[in-house]
């Protein structure tokens, strides 16, 4: 049986990076406005399929120079919360390989990842629009501890499990309009 966030009930896993697994740190904030245009130093839109059933994620990022990055990802995560998330594994795909995939059943949800260092920030589209959520990654826990997000992050949520890609797949606008009111953000209906 699955878990609403697409992982499997009951299961634990252990913090330690294997052969192609690796731990995954970071910190993630809501905020009120996409950065300015300006700052912004990479673009790409992004397309995340969820796959029913899975802890698997097939994304395609389209970036604005024309390059196309197509992967796989496995994300297995951390019993407790907090800046370590828990396991990400990585497979760059090619186009033929993600036709194949993108034929299973899944979650769909859309974005535009803005690079504005050392954030990624993620405007959302869809019944997801007015979500505007940055996320910082860390090699270590010390960089994650000690990180100071910038002035324009309206609020961290990191330990909120709502704002997490396998969970905001399958949340209604109703359902998110609520959770970010719960934060002082009312974006436009």
């Amino acid at each position: 049986m699955t878990d609403k966030a697409g992982g499997l009930e009951g299961q634990t896993v252990r913090i330690r990076p294997g052969k192609y697994a690796r731990v995954e740190r970071e910190r993630r904030f809501l905020l009120a406005n996409p950065p300015a245009p300006s700052s912004v130093t990479v673009t790409r839109v992004i397309t995340d399929r969820y796959l029913l059933g899975t802890r698997l994620r097939l994304r395609r990022a389209e970036f604005s120079d024309g390059r196309c990055e197509i992967k796989l990802t496995q994300k297995v995560p951390a019993p407790q919360s907090g800046a370590v998330q828990g396991l990400i594994t990585n497979t760059y795909l090619s186009p033929a390989e993600y036709e194949v995939l993108a034929s299973l059943p899944a979650a769909l949800m859309s974005k535009t990842r803005l690079s504005v260092p050392p954030l990624g920030v993620d405007v959302f589209d869809g019944h997801l629009q007015g979500l505007v959520l940055a996320e910082a990654d860390f090699t270590t826990d010390e960089e994650a501890q000690s990180f100071k997000p910038p002035a324009e992050c309206v609020a961290e949520v990191t330990d909120d499990a709502r704002f997490t890609g396998g969970r905001l797949v399958h949340t209604s606008r109703q359902e998110l309009l609520g959770w970010l009111t719960e934060y002082g953000l009312r974006p436009a209906e």
